[in-house]
Formats: structure tokens, sequence, C-alpha cells
């Protein structure tokens, strides 16, 4: 496979399972080195250590709370000692608080917007220094397609449609630097999250799985290597002209949500 990230260092927030994983270990697979920080700490060790042996990268995995800007800021200096900076940052961490608003608590919207949003705004804001004087750079951040609205989401909707707007913003202060600023907003892709979602809603993963793939064009529900691949693609020099852009990636429109 073509080594199309060679000398790139990748950190990917969130990365110690699911979508995060699957994208860390992509870049692993075009010769990146890997940062990788998740609120796990362990968990990001031993995703960093299995991706650095199976790819033969080096890969190292940080604790790190996104949303509290001391963490994000020691993290980054860290990186940056040890590694010379980040090339790529893709903002990947995140939960999910669901309720409708009646029932939706104060704790349950901040949680969500301050790991989504602030926690990205954070993350850009202390690797785009590095990028700045270097005139490189690229940002990926996760939006959903739950930024078009999404039952029992106002919290979670709303941090995905603001991470659209600050990655359209950003996109046009930080292109005179070479840096690209784009978001991927996925559909239903099947993780270890979805699948613990289905089963607290009563409902069997497996079937909640095949219910939701039915409803989509292309017969099958996402899984992390299709965002891996976007991502990269977004991240890569083949697309050093696309910047800006927020590409959904659900297999086509749902014929129901």
């Amino acid at each position: 496979m073509e080594k199309r990230f060679a000398g790139r260092l990748a950190l990917v927030t969130g990365g110690a399972q699911g979508i995060g994983a699957g994208i860390a270990e992509r870049f692993a697979e075009g010769g990146a080195r890997i940062a990788i920080c998740d609120i796990d700490a362990d968990a990001a060790r031993r995703t960093a250590e299995r991706i650095g042996a199976a790819h033969g990268v080096e890969a190292t995995g940080y604790r790190c709370d996104v949303s509290d800007r001391a963490q994000v800021e020691a993290m980054v200096d860290a990186i940056t000692a040890a590694a010379g900076g980040v090339d790529v940052l893709v903002n990947n961490a995140g939960v999910t608080r669901d309720n409708l608003i009646h029932k939706m608590t104060d704790d349950d919207w901040d949680s969500v917007i301050d790991i989504h949003l602030k926690g990205s705004f954070l993350c850009i804001r202390a690797v785009q220094r590095g990028m700045v004087s270097r005139k490189y750079g690229r940002i990926v951040s996760l939006s959903s397609t739950s930024a078009l609205g999404n039952r029992g989401q106002a919290n979670y909707s709303a941090a995905k449609a603001g991470l659209q707007g600050m990655t359209r913003t950003l996109a046009l202060e930080l292109g005179p630097y070479g840096i690209t600023v784009n978001a991927v907003a996925p559909g239903f892709i099947d993780t270890e999250m979805t699948r613990k979602s289905a089963e607290r809603r009563g409902l069997d993963p497996d079937a909640y799985r095949a219910e939701r793939a039915a409803a989509i064009p292309v017969r099958r529900v996402g899984v992390p290597r299709d965002v891996a691949n976007l991502v990269c693609f977004l991240a890569s020099d083949e697309a050093s002209f696309v910047s800006g852009q927020i590409v959904y990636i659900s297999g086509g429109p749902e014929t129901r949500r």
C-alpha cells in the first residue's frame, strides 16, 4: 500500500475504539505516526500499541479530556516536544446523552456540547499554532446526519450542526496558511456505541442493524472503515483543494428516520 502519510503525525481524539480506532489504523496503514487520545488512558495506550505493532509505525496513547483546555494544551505540547507537532487532527471524541427535551437535563446538554463542540474548538486552537508556523495542516471533524435533526437528540444535533459552522469558518481563517478544514457527517455506523444504544432502548442490536440497513439505499449499514477511508482522503495531498466542506457518508438518504 502506498505510504502517502509517511512523515506525518495524525492525532485522533476519542481514538481508543470504534470509529476513532478505525481512523487511526487507516492512517497507520498509510505510514503516519499516530497519537491517540481518549478519556480512558489504558484503552488509548492499548489501541496505540496494537496499531503500532501491526503497522510498524510510532503510535502513542494519551489520556485527555478534550473539554479541558489545560489538558488539551498539555497533550499538544507533549506531542510537539516528542514528535515535532501535529500534521493531521481528527476531532472524533464524543458522547451521547439522548433524551426528549422535557427530560433533558442541564448535564445532558453540557456534557455533549462540551465534548463535541468545545472539545473540537480547543483541539483545533491548540494544533493550529504549529500548523500555521509550518504552513501545513489537515483538520477533519466528525459531524453527523443528526445535524439535520433527530428526535431525542437536541444536544447532539446542536453540537454536530455547530461543528459544521465552525468547519466552514475555520476553512476561511486557516486556508491562507496551507491548512484545510473539513467535516464528515456519518449516518448509521455499526459500532459498540450504537449496539449499546440499541440495548438501552430494549432492542436487539442485530435486528436493529438489519432494520436500519433495509432503509439505506445501498442496503447495508456503515462500518468504521467507511468513515476512515473518507477521513484519510480529506487529509491527503490529493484533497489539498478541498476545504470548508461537509461530506455526508450514509449510503444515500434513508427512506425513514
